[in-house]
């Protein structure tokens, strides 16, 4: 996504996406334990999920994303946020830092954006 959506309500989340990623289409989920927001893309390569709190405000994102998308994706990350690590990044936002983290699974990268602790 190349994008931090942290602190953005689920109204400012589905506006964002719409006029920026026109290619990421929302699925519509049920879950009783948590409240997310899922977005993926026409070819399965991509999906954002947006996990929301209480008050329905993005507390932490992971983007799923094809393994064949790994060097475009840490390219973004690079040229966006301050690199910390060989698969680590800070963002920051007034007073507040923001972890990327980017890990390879089996069969897709991953990629998680949250509040550092």
């Amino acid at each position: 996504i190349g994008q931090n959506l942290i602190g953005y309500s689920d109204t400012e989340i589905r506006k964002f996406m719409k006029e920026n990623r026109k290619e990421m289409n929302i699925d519509n989920v049920r879950n009783t334990m948590f409240s997310y927001l899922k977005y993926s893309d026409n070819f399965d390569s991509q999906t954002i999920l947006f996990f929301l709190n209480s008050d329905s405000v993005c507390s932490s994102m992971r983007v799923i994303c094809d393994t064949a998308m790994k060097a475009v994706k840490i390219k973004e990350l690079d040229e966006k946020y301050r690199k910390t690590g060989e698969t680590s990044w800070i963002d920051s936002h007034g007073w507040k830092n923001y972890l990327i983290t980017f890990h390879d699974e089996k069969w897709s990268s991953i990629i998680t954006y949250e509040l550092e602790k």
